[in-house]
């Protein structure tokens, strides 16, 4: 079973790191869960490791409870959370008691960023969010930094011998990718087919990306239909991130013009 303990001033030392790390959090673009291994025995402990970065190049983003909105783990049965102690990397940990899918899941609260306009811009066409860029663009703020307030939607699929191999429900996340067909039953050169709902409701043209670690320059893209569904290549085995992005309006009251949420999931593919 894997543990991580730390002595009081050690904790204190890596509670000050992650907050040096907001700044990355908020700058990169990708953010993943990182399991210890994504086919766990049963009876065995995850080392649930969170990851933030470009082209699955990623830092450590150690437990920080302010954070936190949900962590949790799903099999078969009732949802139990991530337990892990602030600051800990990995970020959690969880044990797996039946064979079969589970999820880890990790959803934040809201947090602002603000961003020259050129460079907010630029990565608004990189996630394939124009329509907020024509958005900006009828309202006179081309020019303007853009101020937004961010969630994360982080979710990882694992596989236990010993369950039933049909593709797992949603979590409930606010943004989240779903696949309608397990992953851990293809090959490489199969395609995946995903659900990109938001608030449980179908995305149309939602940009949605795969890439994978050994060659993440090849990532694939493509764009919801009228039902939310995409389908993408996968052409190489080993650990595969997905990811999608939804932005709007903020609400009344926060201080950013625009609230995003970015849900990405991870597998791997033998």
């Amino acid at each position: 079973m894997l543990v991580v303990t730390m002595n009081p001033r050690m904790r204190s030392l890596v509670v000050v790191v992650g907050a040096a790390l907001f700044p990355l959090f908020a700058a990169a673009h990708d953010f993943w869960i990182e399991p210890s291994t994504f086919r766990p025995a049963v009876g065995t402990s995850v080392g649930v490791s969170l990851r933030v970065g470009q082209q699955l190049q990623g830092d450590p983003l150690p437990r920080i409870p302010r954070l936190i909105d949900r962590f949790v783990l799903r099999g078969r049965g009732a949802e139990t959370p991530v337990a892990g102690q602030p600051g800990a990397d990995p970020a959690g940990t969880a044990r797996i008691a039946e064979g079969g899918l589970h999820w880890l899941g990790y959803q934040t609260h809201a947090y602002p960023v603000t961003l020259e306009a050129k460079k907010f811009e630029d990565y608004l066409k990189e996630e394939g969010l124009e329509s907020i860029i024509a958005r900006r663009k009828a309202l006179g703020q081309s020019a303007a930094p853009g101020r937004e307030q961010f969630h994360r939607c982080a979710k990882a699929l694992l596989w236990t011998d010993g369950g039933d191999t049909v593709s797992s429900k949603p979590l409930g996340f606010t943004l989240e990718l779903v696949p309608r067909k397990n992953p851990y039953t293809l090959r490489a050169g199969a395609s995946l087919p995903l659900t990109l709902l938001w608030r449980g409701k179908p995305v149309a043209d939602g940009l949605v990306v795969a890439m994978n670690r050994d060659a993440p320059q090849s990532a694939v893209r493509a764009r919801t239909n009228a039902k939310g569904e995409v389908s993408l290549p996968l052409a190489r085995t080993g650990l595969w991130l997905v990811k999608a992005v939804t932005m709007g309006p903020a609400p009344a009251g926060a201080d950013a013009d625009w609230e995003s949420w970015w849900a990405s999931l991870t597998f791997e593919l033998r």
